[in-house]
């Protein structure tokens, strides 16, 4: 064979083999296009496939009587898939939908939403979102009818895709204390110490990811439903709280002041019915940014109200009797290098002990507990432990301020350290935790944990219970007990708060004013307090009010705090059943009190067994005006019983007339005390929500 012939059969050969080659190729590729074409593309979805979380439900936080503090609502996302819709139904049906889509979003046309998801369907897109806005549950009811909707998922193409907010009903009322938490769990308040309560526990099933990267669950039998959370029951008074921060709100407006606490307690539970805390984030506006009543932010020196443990200290530790005198001589006293001064000009002379205190002396305070405590100032240190003052309390809520407290073995310590110490000075202490002292002399020496949360539950089951923990038996003996009461009501009688003194009730407390200290140097800025308790006689509330550099002429307790203490005491009297009793005044004629008094029947009917006063119960109405036939009490209606009308509540006591007309909606000023005389809104009118009412109180004669 010739070369030539050789190369020529080598050539044919090896173009043969390209050829059978690339057959072969083509055969391959339309084998796998034609033929394995839905394997590969199922395999290619599986690509997409993942198991996700499905978030619980989270849990409400209630207030004492059941109301909602925080709830969370379901908001949804309008998704639809196409091609699940048989073709009549989507021809039936599509020029109705996408009118009804275009006039809701009002975002695009009926024609657009049309071309939309015909589109989708010619491209078997199995997932298009049709709006990113979310609706509400009543707005998803009603899509829910729409046409092509009202065939549901699997036939209707309709996904509805959850997404749940937290919603605040009463808005910036205890909106701190409530709290938040994100999405990394980090927050403050409520939401953030109960999180793990409140969370529930994650579901998981599988989710494909579509076209656009949203994802929608995979149906297929291993979804893990999710736990919802748990609901947590506070002890917050909704309508104290209400009161407490407008009056703290009003009284930081007026004195231009940083930031301002309020707490209300309980004394003997140790529950907390209101907590505010409110600072300065414009000229004269205040918001709720961070808990001062609890947190480190709000420890700070407390200046005249920590003259209660020194008095305990000095009271246990030596004979002394309050009618013992000091001599504070012109109001000056030096230890070592410093001058400690009273504030009024002249001082105060020779006064007694209990005098000292209601006086407010520095100079007789800090005389005192040098004398007794110069050689052995750990004995002073350990009344501060023993009464609770050196340690945080354990409280409910995450972030809790820590209390600084001295020892003689600081370095930091030295010879003006204790007379300093004694008046409030060279420590650190949070207003929660001065106010649990003053709640344990309320509560006759007993100091009690307070507490915020009262329940955890799932719907009407407990799952835990909280009380208030009993911190110390007895903070110290019954001897100094007394002694302490009488002087902390001498301060409101006779002394630094007597502009505060109330003739219905006993108010007892101190009040405090503390120089801050900035930038290693004490300033001329001041932060002002009072905290205390009442009824004095058998006391039911404590309260301490913080109002933080106050920029009026007076920049003190006694004028800053406690006329905010006193308002918020009286209108906690006011709203109160046991310290607003119906039948207070006594009289010669047992029955003289019903004649033409007004209220509810059944507690007539109660006073009428107890004092065995003959009633005749001749009409079916809940609130009735009492007349007197011989000697027999019967009953008369007051009429406009319409939730819609404003009763007539004139002869009313107050807690009584609060209760119709706050249920109505109406918004109560008082003005005066003892019963309705006047009511500005006429009976019969229409009742609007948040409309005003002045009631004018007196102690006159039905």
């Amino acid at each position: 064979m010739t070369i030539k012939k050789t190369i020529l059969l080598r050539t044919r050969i090896a173009f043969l083999v390209v050829f059978i080659s690339s057959v072969a190729i083509i055969i391959k590729i339309a084998h796998i296009q034609f033929v394995q074409g839905s394997k590969w593309k199922k395999v290619a979805e599986v690509g997409g496939l993942e198991y996700r979380s499905i978030k619980p439900t989270r849990g409400n936080i209630y207030t004492d009587n059941g109301s909602l503090l925080a709830t969370s609502l379901p908001f949804y996302r309008v998704a639809f898939d196409p091609c699940v819709v048989d073709k009549e139904v989507l021809q039936a049906g599509i020029d109705s939908l996408t009118h009804l889509l275009a006039n809701f979003y009002k975002d695009k046309s009926a024609q657009a939403y049309k071309k939309l998801i015909y589109d989708a369907r010619g491209a078997n897109k199995r997932y298009i979102a049709l709006n990113r806005q979310q609706i509400n549950y009543q707005q998803k009811k009603m899509m829910s009818k729409w046409p092509i909707f009202q065939k549901g998922r699997w036939k209707g193409g309709v996904i509805f895709e959850k997404v749940e907010k937290r919603l605040h009903p009463f808005r910036n009322l205890a909106f701190r204390t409530v709290g938040f938490i994100n999405e990394n769990e980090y927050g403050a308040g409520l939401e953030y110490s109960f999180n793990k309560e409140l969370k529930g526990v994650e579901g998981r099933a599988l989710y494909q990811k579509t076209v656009g990267g949203n994802w929608k669950m995979v149906y297929d039998g291993s979804e893990v439903r999710p736990v919802h959370g748990y609901d947590i029951v506070t002890t917050i008074d909704v309508n104290l709280q209400d009161v407490a921060q407008n009056t703290l709100l009003k009284a930081l407006q007026k004195e231009e002041a940083d930031y301002g606490c309020v707490i209300v307690m309980e004394v003997q539970t140790g529950e907390i019915k209101a907590i505010s805390n409110l600072s300065r984030v414009y000229s004269k506006e205040y918001t709720e940014t961070y808990n001062y009543a609890v947190g480190n932010q709000g420890a700070r020196e407390p200046g005249s109200t920590f003259k209660l443990v020194s008095m305990m200290a000095l009271l246990e530790e030596t004979t002394l009797e309050l009618t013992d005198s000091i001599e504070t001589g012109e109001g000056q006293c030096r230890f070592y290098d410093r001058i400690m001064r009273d504030i009024k000009r002249g001082g105060y002379g020779k006064i007694s002990i209990q005098e000292a205190f209601e006086k407010s002396s520095n100079v007789g305070i800090s005389k005192l507990v040098d004398s007794v405590f110069k050689k052995k100032p750990q004995k002073f240190i350990d009344y501060i432990h023993k009464v609770g003052l050196a340690k945080p309390l354990g409280f409910q809520m995450t972030g809790e301020g820590l209390p600084v407290v001295k020892s003689p073995k600081d370095p930091s310590w030295s010879g003006v350290t204790l007379p300093w110490m004694s008046i409030g000075y060279e420590l650190k202490i949070t207003p929660l935790q001065i106010l649990t002292l003053y709640n344990a002399i309320a509560n006759n020496g007993k100091c009690i944990q307070p507490i915020i949360v009262k329940k955890i539950k799932q719907a009407n089951r407990t799952i835990k219970e909280f009380n208030g923990v009993v911190l110390n038996k007895k903070l110290c003996s019954n001897k100094t007990l007394a002694k302490l009461k009488t002087m902390l009501e001498g301060v409101v009688e006779r002394g630094t708060a007597r502009s505060i003194q109330n003739s219905s009730y006993k108010i007892a407390g101190k009040s405090g004013t503390a120089q801050k200290f900035v930038d290693g140097r004490y300033t001329n800025n001041w932060c002002t307090s009072f905290v205390g308790y009442f009824p004095a006689e058998a006391p039911r509330y404590s309260c301490i009010v913080v109002v933080d550099n106050p920029k009026g002429f007076r920049q003190c307790g006694s004028n800053v705090t406690a006329p905010v203490f006193k308002e918020i005491a009286d209108k906690i009297a006011a709203k109160d059943i046991d310290m607003n009793n119906t039948f207070v005044k006594e009289d010669k004629d047992k029955n003289s009190f019903l004649r033409s008094s007004v209220g509810k029947k059944t507690d007539f009917i109660q006073v009428c067994h107890a004092l065995n006063i003959a009633y005749t119960d001749n009409i079916d109405e809940e609130w009735v005006r009492t007349t007197v036939q011989g000697n027999t009490i019967t009953w008369q209606p007051i009429g406009n019983n319409s939730e819609k009308q404003v009763p007539n509540v004139i002869g009313m006591t107050l807690k009584d007339a609060l209760f119709l007309l706050e249920n109505r909606g109406l918004s109560v000023v008082v003005q005066g005390k003892g019963k309705v005389r006047t009511q500005s809104l006429l009976p019969g009118e229409q009742a609007k929500k948040g409309r005003s009412i002045v009631l004018k109180l007196d102690f006159f004669q039905n």
